[in-house]
């Protein structure tokens, strides 16, 4: 239900979050990608926000959503954007360009606890490009996110 004067909530998943439930349950649980989803049409049919909710495996998919989201939000359209680039938080230059053109609030979000898993996953190539971080509150981070994206344009 996308109104036009309604400003958006972009979630925005990376690679091998398609794979939710199946692929290490143990540190991702067993909700998968859909369910994700549900829960966020859900926080933001109680917020009153609309919701864009996309995931790819390719980075320069994610970093064109991005710049769609740059455009939307210099049109008034875009609430905020939830960031999940899974392993691409770890790797990526471009991810970490790409939301630097973004003025609207935005959140970098990890399902598990990046700093309590391999060494390479304590840095994160995202973080200083964006306006907060959210790790270890396992998939219900999402609707804490935007929650949190309400609260910021109330």
């Amino acid at each position: 239900c996308h109104r036009s004067d309604m400003r958006t909530v972009f979630v925005l998943n990376g690679p091998n979050l398609n794979l939710l439930g199946t692929r290490e349950p143990e540190v991702y649980g067993h909700t998968t990608l859909a369910d994700v989803q549900q829960l966020c049409e859900q926080t933001c049919a109680s917020v009153g926000l609309p919701l864009l909710f996309r995931q790819s495996n390719h980075e320069g998919e994610l970093v064109d959503w991005i710049h769609e989201a740059v455009r939307l939000h210099a049109q008034g359209e875009i609430a905020g954007l939830v960031l999940n680039a899974g392993a691409y938080t770890h790797t990526s230059v471009a991810l970490h360009d790409a939301p630097k053109a973004l003025t609207a609030y935005t959140i970098e979000l990890h399902i598990s606890n990046t700093f309590a898993r391999e060494a390479f996953r304590h840095h994160s190539y995202l973080s200083p490009a964006v306006d907060a971080v959210m790790a270890g509150l396992g998939v219900a981070g999402y609707g804490l996110a935007i929650r949190a994206i309400a609260q910021k344009i109330a």
